[in-house]
């Protein structure tokens, strides 16, 4: 690995995701660019009673050949938010040319993943074994009916070692959990270890696979989720004046980042440049957002200090854009107090209109299709952006996709916790 040094540059070389809306990066950017949404009546689970029963699914089908020699050994750990990250990095890696770099150990992996919630048949078997005073473990461990790889399936840092096994990655490895920023922050906090000198390349992203019912009841009971909506497709609508919650979902988004140099000497494909990033926390409450939008505000300017630009750069915001009531409002406010008289002149577009929010996947879904809107020349639209809202007056890229030519933007990630991430993605110059 090069000596350290905060010249060093990092790019991306390779991109993979497998969303609501598409079994790969082409798909979803082609569905996206067409105005698809992915959400729909939940299958996995019974949801008879509650008051929001949508979701954003990623097809069965599409999982169909992953069950392939690269999971042999491990399958007995490996959980659906993994095989969702495996199809995302193994498109990445292919993309890469990952398997052709000798020297193992300057690669890492850095992942935003907070583990697989138990099923309710796993509880009840559980649950077999206890008399409310004491537990009956040989009578669990007799049995067979619960297996000790559900603990191994819940760990979040599980999934990021057995990422490592699967791709020969032995340089730094490290497991980013916070919510909705997660995706993002793994990101970045891969962009700094390449920067730094501690890695040459690494597989960084997000996945989330918690549509089943103990992922899903904790957002049904603190009310965050749609409940009103005419149909699945139309339930999310970020800025929107009659948005009412967000619609959870699940995939996995990976990219490829790689120190400049490093990629030129194998002439390895280089589709955008990590410019900057940039993290901040709210310090407010765990449910609520700041109401001026500090942590966004900082975290947005904390990227752009970084990339060493200035507000006047930037040319296109992906914005977290969840479609709840407070979300999209204080987003635009942070918008606006970052940007200043700019921030009506430049198109914001929420990819969660089509994939709905896949929690710790979701920040790394959009940079990769933030990286694919700019080498394409195209703005994803927002869809459902029916009635105009009069606090959020920004340029949404309503329902239809934009041809517009642009090199900067900002990609943010805002989660749960007041935990705020900004990326800054910038086409590749030499």
């Amino acid at each position: 690995m090069s000596a350290q040094t905060n010249s060093r540059r990092v790019v991306v070389t390779g991109y993979g995701m497998i969303t609501p809306i598409g079994k790969n990066s082409g798909d979803t950017f082609e569905n996206g660019r067409n105005g698809v949404s992915g959400i729909d009546f939940i299958r996995s689970f019974e949801t008879q009673g509650l008051p929001c029963r949508i979701g954003g699914q990623v097809s069965d089908s599409w999982l169909n050949g992953l069950e392939t020699k690269r999971l042999q050994g491990i399958e007995k750990c490996s959980s659906r938010g993994l095989k969702f990250m495996l199809a995302a990095t193994s498109e990445a890696a292919e993309m890469a040319r990952l398997e052709g770099i000798e020297n193992r150990a300057a690669i890492g992996v850095s992942l935003g993943y907070h583990g697989e919630n138990p099923s309710v048949d796993d509880l009840v078997r559980l649950f077999r074994y206890a008399d409310g005073k004491s537990w009956n473990v040989t009578g669990l461990t007799r049995d067979g009916l619960y297996s000790f790889f559900n603990f191994f399936r819940r760990k979040p840092d599980v999934a990021t070692s057995l990422l490592s096994i699967l791709f020969d990655c032995r340089g730094s490895n490290f497991t980013v959990v916070s919510a909705c920023a997660a995706g993002a922050q793994a990101i970045g906090e891969a962009f700094g270890t390449i920067r730094a000198g501690k890695a040459d390349v690494m597989i960084a992203g997000g996945c989330e696979s918690n549509l089943n019912f103990m992922g899903f009841v904790g957002f049904v009971l603190i009310r965050a989720l749609a409940e009103k909506y005419s149909s699945p497709d139309k339930a999310s609508r970020p800025f929107d004046r009659k948005r009412n919650g967000f619609v959870m979902s699940e995939g996995a988004g990976a990219l490829v980042l790689e120190e400049l140099e490093h990629a030129v000497a194998r002439n390895a494909p280089i589709f955008a440049e990590v410019l900057g990033y940039g993290s901040a926390a709210d310090a407010y409450r765990i449910t609520d957002i700041h109401p001026k939008g500090d942590g966004a505000v900082f975290a947005m300017r904390k990227a752009l200090a970084d990339a060493g630009l200035s507000p006047e750069d930037v040319e296109y915001i992906n914005a977290h854009g969840t479609s709840t009531l407070q979300n999209d409002q204080i987003e635009t406010l942070a918008i606006k107090r970052v940007l200043g008289e700019r921030a009506k002149l430049v198109p914001v577009s929420s990819n969660k209109s089509m994939t709905g929010h896949a929690i710790a996947a979701g920040g790394a879904i959009e940079a990769g299709l933030t990286i694919m809107g700019m080498n394409s020349s195209t703005i994803l639209p927002t869809i459902n952006y029916e009635y105009p809202d009069p606090k959020c007056d920004l340029d949404y890229v309503p329902n239809q996709a934009r041809s517009l030519e642009h090199g900067i933007a900002l990609s943010n990630s805002f989660g749960f916790g007041g935990q705020n991430a900004c990326l800054c993605l910038g086409k590749f110059r030499k």
